[in-house]
């Protein structure tokens, strides 16, 4: 029987006597959205400038590639130290940290001078935004009852396609009004400073050291009132190897379809579209809106499906299964589509479809004992970085060796959704 079987997910609403509860566990995953929002925009900021940056440093395809990927190098190496630091100081102060660092490499950005020393920066990028999603995986299980446990993972994953839809047109209205691709990064920088300062002030490590929480919430989140047939039952208390290697493989093939897209998409849409930076930055934004929307829904479907008593395995690779071969069907057909607009909208639907992968969040929580969340959620993303490592570069030798065929790079992206399914429907 598959591990996500054993965790039964209780469906309706609890209905507790005396005062009403309070949100504050809702208001946390708003902080940690609004902290996903911004590591996108940060971390899409080069994509979108990457025209403009390749003319000014002289840069060919298979060197932008590199520096593209630079940021994954660290990001994927600090995974699981970085889950084990979480684990071991508690999720605010590692992201209060982190929050803090990031912004201080985007801001360096802004002063680069070559490829080499912006290479720099967005290594010294990667190893301060890692711990962010492992971080909050830590704050999904201490946070919320079982059965809102894929809710809190969907919102704060909706964040990264919020970001990255946000990242491409902000970061295109800074370039273009300022003037400068330089004061843009520093801007983006100086806001994310800013944020640390927000997740000190408001972030716990444990729900009833908060000053804003009551006990009814308490109650809610320790799932106090529950009838048996509806609590969850116990923590698990290991997690089976074939789990780990199965959330590794489908996060990998996930995650290079979706950092391929982030870092090559703006590309894509100005070299094979013919997209001028105004255009790119909208058709970005719909097509990572698009993203966010479908990482909403997933949660929204998968709870219905949950509440009419469908086992959860079944609603998860259901879900994960169908939209995953939709994404490599968008794929195989953008190559035969010549309208823009169409293009546009079929991308659209690539990102709505793959950002069910979102579910994927919930799975750190729902597998592994509260000990051990932070480093599978850090392994699980330490996956996704590698591909973060390798899509960008490979890609950048796609195109150079096939003289720019986009073709060849979509049909990648389409058997990498493949892998992605297989892999899932083995957990």
């Amino acid at each position: 029987m598959s591990e996500i079987e054993q965790q039964p997910v209780a469906a309706g609403r609890v209905e507790l006597k005396g005062k009403a509860a309070t949100n504050v566990r809702w208001y946390i995953f708003v902080v940690v959205f609004l902290l996903v929002v911004i590591n996108m925009v940060d971390r899409t900021a080069l994509s979108i400038a990457m025209p403009s940056i390749a003319a000014e440093f002289s840069l060919g395809p298979a060197m932008q590639g590199l520096i593209l990927s630079s940021f994954f190098w660290s990001y994927a190496l600090m995974q699981i130290p970085g889950g084990m630091l979480i684990d071991r100081f508690g999720a605010r102060s590692v992201i209060t940290v982190s929050t803090l660092g990031w912004g201080i490499f985007q801001t360096i950005a802004g002063f680069t001078t070559g490829g080499i020393s912006l290479l720099l920066t967005r290594i010294g990028l990667g190893a301060a935004e890692a711990p962010l999603f492992p971080a909050g995986a830590k704050l999904n299980s201490i946070w919320l009852s079982k059965r809102e446990r894929a809710r809190g993972a969907v919102f704060m994953d909706s964040g990264a396609p919020l970001g990255a839809a946000i990242g491409g047109v902000l970061i295109s209205w800074l370039i273009l009004t300022l003037g400068s691709w330089r004061l843009a990064f520093i801007v983006a920088g100086l806001v994310t400073i800013l944020l640390g300062w927000l997740a000190w002030r408001y972030l716990r490590d444990n729900p009833s050291t908060h000053p804003g929480i009551n006990a009814t919430e308490m109650d809610i989140i320790n799932e106090v009132g529950q009838p048996k047939s509806e609590a969850t039952e116990s923590e698990p208390t290991e997690i089976l190897r074939r789990s780990i290697v199965s959330l590794v493989a489908g996060r990998a093939g996930w995650a290079m379809i979706n950092f391929g897209l982030l870092t090559w998409g703006p590309s894509y849409l100005a070299q094979a579209r013919n997209f001028n930076l105004k255009e790119m930055g909208g058709a970005t934004f719909v097509i990572f809106l698009a993203g966010m929307l479908g990482s909403l829904a997933s949660g929204f479907v998968a709870d219905k499906m949950v509440a009419a008593g469908f086992k959860r395995s079944v609603v998860y690779k259901l879900l994960l299964g169908i939209t995953g071969l939709g994404v490599a069907a968008t794929f195989i057909a953008l190559p035969h589509v010549s309208s823009p607009v169409a293009a546009v909208a079929l991308l659209s639907a690539t990102l709505f479809l793959l950002y069910f992968g979102s579910l994927y969040w919930s799975l750190p929580s729902i597998l592994a004992p509260k000990s051990r969340v932070g480093v599978i959620g850090g392994t699980m993303n330490f996956a996704g970085s590698v591909s973060g490592i390798i899509v960008p570069i490979l890609t950048g030798f796609i195109l150079q060796w096939t003289g720019g065929s986009y073709g060849t790079v979509l049909g990648f992206f389409a058997g990498c959704a493949v892998v992605y399914v297989i892999a899932t429907l083995t957990i």
